[in-house]
Order: structure tokens, then C-alpha cells, then sequence
């Protein structure tokens, strides 16, 4: 969506530097989603460890 609207904006104003940010807050976006779902998945209690189970 934030790669349309740059390209969008490039064809209406002839600015490079404007799609090229755009496009690079995209970037950050999905690399800051992707640490979001890693951080997510470390953060899965394990139960059994309280209480000396294996649960692996």
C-alpha cells in the first residue's frame, strides 16, 4: 500500500527523494512487524518448567 502511494506520488510531483523515503518507511514497517512476531514467539511460556516437567 505505502509502495502504490509512493509510485503515486513520484508520477504527481517528479520527486525521487519522496518515493524513496516512502518506500524506505515501508521497509522499516515490515522489518519492525518481523521483529514484533519474533519477540512474540520468544516471550511463549513454558509451563512445565515451573513444576519439572519436559514438555519439549
Amino acid at each position: 500500500m505505502i509502495k502504490q502511494l509512493a509510485w503515486n506520488t513520484f508520477k504527481n510531483t517528479g520527486d525521487i527523494n519522496t518515493y524513496l523515503e516512502l518506500v524506505e518507511a515501508e521497509n522499516l514497517e515490515k522489518q519492525i512487524n518481523q521483529n514484533i512476531l519474533l519477540t512474540e514467539e520468544k516471550q511463549k511460556p513454558n509451563l512445565g518448567e515451573n513444576i519439572g516437567i519436559d514438555t519439549k
